[in-house]
């Protein structure tokens, strides 16, 4: 299943606020201690320390200037408080409520509105945000793809997405679906439908944007080539650009910044291209935890849990710009690849370089002081 003056953040943050409970007396930290925590190794109990804290004089306006896009799901509270708190942060918050699925006989339906939360809308809006859901093909066959050569197929989901968009006043939707638009064959297919969509869309003033895999090994799933035809239908692309080493036997990086780079480079070769303002940079809020040859997802609660109760410090992935902890148990050695300040500042400088926007996984997996680097 989006993306900055961050140069000038360290002289410019001064403070950090609890963000627990509404009224709680705020907590400042003075610029020289806010300096120390952006380091390439950060200290075990500074992050324990001061991970839940963030910045009460940094709460108007943006450091970046590119978008930015922030996923919530349903299944992460927390993620919802985040977008209500820190929604200035955000040009477009991405709840992940709905669901494209396909019935017997070209019968189509939207499933997931129950998750929609009115409430929870306004207020994030109120920050500046857009609403824009995340809209997955759920379950769909390569030969119920083929269905979508039909016109009448084609306009009949078009039609479906755009009463929904009105219906509950979403301000447009990421869509979520290019590999299985493309899985018959046909891209000529995918691009129709995308086409047909976004004009529908744009009728409405909503905004699109299209969630898009990242560049894996020689097969392009997703090219320069794709990013010509669709770039004048699209508000943004939310590249997928993490979990590189999730299906590895061997612990690693969840996004190793050279491979971040060459990911843009990839959709957009030429430097200086205005164009590269659609690529909304992947960045996960979580990260990797490897024992015994598996590796599982692990959130920022269970990270600093970790950290506080295992002896071993954090090191630094010189070559892919990532922070990482080595400990040695009676279940075997564990090595946990989770994002710093640091390595997050990292990704934000290299957005601000390519030009281009970020699109962030999710939001309230990770530490709370991540939001203050936005």
């Amino acid at each position: 299943m989006g993306f900055p003056t961050v140069l000038i953040l360290i002289g410019a943050v001064v403070a950090f606020t609890s963000a627990t409970t509404a009224g709680e007396e705020d907590v400042c930290l003075n610029g020289a201690l806010r300096e120390n925590l952006i380091v390439s190794m950060p200290r075990n109990k500074d992050m324990a320390a001061q991970h839940s804290f963030r910045c009460s004089e940094n709460t108007e306006g943006r450091l970046q200037h590119g978008m930015s896009l922030g996923f919530v799901t349903p299944w992460n509270n927390h993620g919802y408080d985040i977008a209500k708190w820190m929604g200035h942060k955000f040009t477009h918050i991405s709840p992940v409520w709905l669901q494209l699925r396909h019935n017997a006989d070209m019968k189509y339906k939207i499933t997931g509105t129950h998750d929609v939360d009115a409430k929870w809308m306004r207020e994030v809006k109120r920050k500046g945000a857009k609403i824009v859901p995340r809209l997955l093909f759920d379950g769909w066959l390569p030969q119920q793809i083929q269905e979508l050569q039909d016109a009448k197929a084609r306009e009949k989901i078009v039609k479906l997405i755009t009463n929904v968009v009105t219906k509950y006043g979403f301000d447009g939707i990421v869509l979520e679906g290019w590999i299985q638009l493309i899985a018959s064959g046909h891209v000529e297919l995918a691009v129709d439908f995308i086409e047909l969509l976004s004009n529908k869309l744009k009728e409405l003033e909503k905004d699109f944007i299209l969630v898009i895999p990242a560049m894996r090994g020689p097969q392009t799933v997703f090219g320069s080539k794709h990013f010509d035809l669709l770039e004048e239908f699209v508000t943004a692309f939310s590249v997928m650009t993490y979990d590189y080493s999730n299906f590895m036997r061997t612990p690693g990086p969840t996004s190793p910044l050279n491979w971040l780079k060459q990911c843009v480079e990839h959709i957009v070769p030429t430097e200086g291209d205005p164009r590269r303002k659609k690529i909304l940079l992947g960045l996960n809020c979580y990260g990797y935890h490897f024992v015994s040859g598996a590796s599982e997802p692990i959130l920022g609660d269970k990270f600093i849990e970790l950290v506080q109760s295992m002896k071993g410090k954090m090191k630094l992935d010189k070559e892919a710009s990532e922070n990482y902890v080595e400990v040695r148990t009676k279940q075997g050695r564990h090595t946990i690849y989770f994002p710093t300040l640091w390595s997050i500042k990292m990704r934000l400088d290299l957005a601000e370089q390519l030009g281009i926007g970020i699109a962030m996984w999710e939001l309230g997996q990770g530490l709370d002081y991540f939001y203050d680097l936005l």
